[in-house]
């Protein structure tokens, strides 16, 4: 009888047992792939819920400054854990694994997650901030024309991204040039992401025109307030130091010399990118990488009362009679949840206006050469000039 069953034993099927393959994060890379239960986490018990940020350009030099801040909480602050959405081209692919190794060398804590890829669909699932740096630069012999369009088609199709699975809160920082226009753009790609979530980033210009305010009154630079940026990311832009105040006085009254003011002050902002270039041949990345931090700090925090900051935002509802349905420059303060709403209590007089009118029309005409990346129908190219961008030589 055992020797019966043992046989009856041995001629039976095994039966398969079906085994779950481990959840993996798509296109996590490294540590990150692991699952972290910030619940069970004694340490991280008082921590915010985890936020989602991506990053276009994530293999550039202005990336390579940015997301070691954003990763140490410098940004969003030291209990808010982040997740890093890295997007690069087939070209950068590799570049960006060796980002993703120094970002897991550097062992943030606050640094939960971290996925790289090259489709913008999968890159921004559910993405809450949007930094949008990569572009195409402006080479030799083109035109402003090209570079609208060239980047404008890129711009279009991560706003058409954006609007299908990020966050329907997102907010958008598009620091890709021409930014304004890429920023008009990528909105109207994105019909159901407010308008308003959308920033062209001027910070870096407010930057530069306090430091030189700051220099030529002999002061340190905290105490410049209310700087404001007009218009256009382009030797047109307009630094106002009508507004401005140095130790709470009006600029006009501390720096009495209007020609310096007017001429010298102005296009010092205006080209300070291109004189950067000119000395030690690179762009401003670190510099830029700064004030993309001070400009997401200018949303999620309080603006200091009775001052502002720049950014340019969508015209629409604007209170100064610029022309609307552009991305322009203009002041701006927040509460600190994310949103802003427009200074209304800043003065003009005719120099600051007809400056303004010069770079509203810089921006019409912009806005005309890529209609058919709007919805608007037939692009007519007609810009009023070949200007610069602050970067260009």
């Amino acid at each position: 009888m055992k020797a019966k069953l043992s046989s009856i034993i041995e001629v039976q099927a095994p039966v398969a047992v079906k085994t779950e393959e481990p959840k993996k994060k798509p296109e996590c890379y490294g540590v990150f792939c692991l699952t972290y239960d910030l619940k069970a986490e004694e340490e991280t018990k008082s921590w915010k819920k985890l936020i989602n940020i991506a990053v276009s350009g994530a293999a550039g030099m202005i990336s390579n400054h940015l997301l070691f801040k954003l990763a140490s909480g410098e940004v969003f602050g030291p209990d808010q854990p982040i997740a890093l959405k890295l997007l690069g081209s087939e070209r950068s692919i590799q570049a960006l694994e060796g980002v993703a190794m120094e970002l897991e060398d550097s062992l943030f804590p606050l640094l939960r997650e971290v996925s790289i890829g090259i489709d913008p669909y999968e890159v921004f699932q559910d993405a809450e901030w949007a930094l949008l740096i990569g572009a195409k630069p402006r080479g030799p012999g083109m035109e402003r024309a090209g570079l609208l369009d060239i980047n404008g088609q890129i711009f279009a199709e991560q706003g058409k991204a954006l609007n299908a699975v990020a966050s329907r809160n997102v907010k958008v920082i598009v620091v890709g040039n021409p930014c304004n226009t890429n920023a008009l753009i990528c909105l109207k790609n994105a019909p159901d992401i407010p308008a308003k979530n959308f920033h062209a980033l001027t910070r870096l210009d407010e930057n530069r025109a306090k430091c030189q305010l700051a220099l030529k009154a002999g002061v340190f630079y905290d105490q410049v307030s209310n700087m404001t940026i007009w218009g256009n990311h382009s030797t047109t832009q307009v630094p106002d130091f009508l507004n401005a105040k140095i130790s709470g006085i009006p600029v006009k009254e501390v720096i009495k010399d209007t020609k310096w003011l007017e001429e010298e002050f102005t296009e010092k902002v205006q080209k300070r990118g291109g004189v950067l270039i000119q000395k030690w041949g690179r762009s401003s990345a670190a510099s830029t990488a700064v004030s993309i931090v001070d400009a997401i700090r200018s949303l999620v925090t309080p603006t200091p009362e009775g001052d502002w900051f720049s950014s340019g935002v969508y015209t629409t509802g604007n209170p100064y009679g610029i022309a609307e349905d552009i991305v322009f420059s203009m002041p701006c303060r927040s509460k600190g949840d994310g949103d802003y709403e427009l200074v209304k209590d800043v003065i003009f007089d005719d120099y600051l206006w007809n400056r303004i009118k010069k770079t509203e029309a810089e921006l019409l005409a912009e806005k005309k050469c890529v209609a058919h990346l709007t919805g608007e129908g037939i692009a007519v190219c007609d810009l009023p000039g070949d200007t610069m961008l602050p970067g260009e030589m």
